[in-house]
């Protein structure tokens, strides 16, 4: 067993195994484009090779098919399930990030033409709404789900931060219309 540094992407991966059951990289990417994918994006190559390093480690185990396609399902071993849960006790210090290419665009708004701000607010406005109406429809399929109630409440701060997102920049439109 190797004793590597186990990232946020790790620990996505134990997660996604320990709530999925055996999982294939594919079925992983599949999973984490439904889910964690919509507030923690990281590149999806990442579902490929971060298992075999988990197993290395002896975080998960794994089942070759012999034929076929020889696909490799893995699964999450008691040392994973340790690691895991010794991640979701430690108190997290890091400050919200966000990644906002429209953000950034307008901090350097100064060299922007006006109209390509009020261009930027709009698009956003369409943005955040089509968001919003993403969130709103998965709280509604799953609003009987109390085996994933835990799951849900993700969902809620997601919504959250699109709404106060939605807002800013009606706000913003508003001002420069």
């Amino acid at each position: 067993m190797s004793t590597g540094r186990l990232t946020t992407t790790s620990y996505v991966v134990l997660g996604m195994v320990a709530m999925r059951g055996p999982s294939t990289p594919y079925e992983l990417k599949r999973a984490v484009n439904h889910s964690v994918g919509y507030f923690w994006p990281f590149p999806h190559a990442q579902l490929y090779s971060e298992p075999k390093r988990l197993l290395e480690m002896g975080l998960l185990d794994v089942h070759a098919e012999e034929e076929g396609r020889r696909r490799q399902t893995y699964t999450i071993s008691p040392e994973g399930e340790v690691a895991l849960r010794s991640w979701l006790a430690e108190p997290t210090v890091e400050q919200l990030q966000i990644r906002d290419v429209a953000e950034l665009k307008l901090f350097f708004g100064e060299f922007a033409r006006a109209e390509d701000i009020l261009g930027l607010a709009r698009g956003q406005i369409v943005q955040h709404q089509d968001r919003i109406a993403v969130y709103e429809g998965m709280q509604a399929r799953f609003a009987e789900r109390d085996d994933i109630a835990d799951r849900m409440v993700p969902l809620r701060l997601g919504l959250e931060l699109e709404y106060a997102a939605l807002r800013f920049w009606q706000q913003l439109e508003k001002e420069r219309s």
